[in-house]
């Protein structure tokens, strides 16, 4: 039998196994139309408009993405300069790791060193950039709903920690790394495992005690939600996976809310901008280096 016979006769038997209804070609290709309209919780929604979670003050036809994440999951996506990205924590233990790229040129990444020294705080909240090696504002909180329960310290999770934690970390298992996950999103966007930098997270809290030691503070609770403005064109990865310092037993992360649009990038007017000498020196590099790249 020819090749051609195989891809286009209906009748072929596709072999002994398969279930009741997609015995042959023709079955299996009504069974796969038959599901078409089958929605699941973690699912991207298309169009965007389409999603049923519009945020409040959004215009359904701004939406350029919208995507419920899976607990464990993951998504990635290379957005416009000036898209607002809003993360949200629908029942309470998602946890958002996130890395940062500017999309035009990827070896310009997140440093969290510099997310905490450039701003002289190591806490993420409302009005914090996230930076660049290079000086750059890469992208802004630019509303924090989630009382600081972020981190920028910890990281994610590996292969090797979780499988001696929960038994395994592979990407597809239950308790999937959030390392795994990141390395998944980030081949997805033509970069590589040596491309991954530390990540921030965000919906669950870690303090420094006095002594130094990393204290984990815990979620910030059903419908917690952050907003990122993209400062250049960005490329971003999203793991949604357990914390490193989660001290529960179990595995537990649930699903996160991903929807972002058209908007503008951050202004001198805005309080963030000039909060600080050094931030302010930030956000006019990046206004800089984009302006000799024609991008406004």
């Amino acid at each position: 039998m020819t090749t051609d016979a195989v891809t286009t006769d209906p009748t072929i038997d596709l072999g002994a196994g398969r279930r009741s209804g997609t015995a042959t070609l023709a079955q299996a290709r009504d069974d796969a139309r038959g599901r078409a309209d089958i929605s699941v919780e973690a699912m991207p929604y298309l169009p965007p408009s389409s999603s049923p979670h519009v945020p409040a003050g959004v215009d359904p036809a701004a939406l350029t993405w919208a995507e419920t994440v899976a607990g464990p999951g993951y998504t990635h996506a290379t957005v416009a300069r000036g898209t607002r990205i809003r993360l949200e924590d629908v029942e309470g233990d998602a946890c958002a790791h996130v890395v940062v790229y500017s999309a035009l040129n990827t070896a310009e990444r997140l440093n969290v060193a510099d997310t905490q020294k450039i701003p002289w705080q190591a806490y993420l909240g409302a009005g914090h950039p996230l930076l660049s090696g290079d000086g750059r504002v890469l992208a802004t909180i630019a509303t924090d709903g989630a009382g600081g329960h972020h981190d920028a310290f910890c990281g994610v999770t590996t292969l090797a920690g979780n499988a001696s934690r929960y038994g395994a970390g592979e990407a597809h298992s239950a308790t999937a790394a959030g390392r795994e996950l990141l390395r998944l999103a980030g081949t997805k966007e033509g970069l590589e495992p040596r491309d991954l930098p530390p990540s921030v997270s965000f919906f669950k809290g870690v303090r420094v005690a006095a002594d130094g030691a990393l204290e984990w503070t815990g979620a910030a609770g059903a419908g917690a939600s952050v907003e990122l403005i993209a400062e250049m064109p960005l490329t971003i990865l999203i793991a949604n996976a357990a914390h490193p310092l989660d001290p529960r037993d179990d595995y537990t992360v649930t699903p996160l809310r991903v929807h972002a649009w058209a908007a503008a990038a951050s202004a001198p007017s805005d309080p963030w901008w000039s909060a600080t000498p050094e931030r302010t020196r930030a956000y006019l590099n990046t206004q800089q280096h984009l302006l000799v790249k024609g991008i406004r």
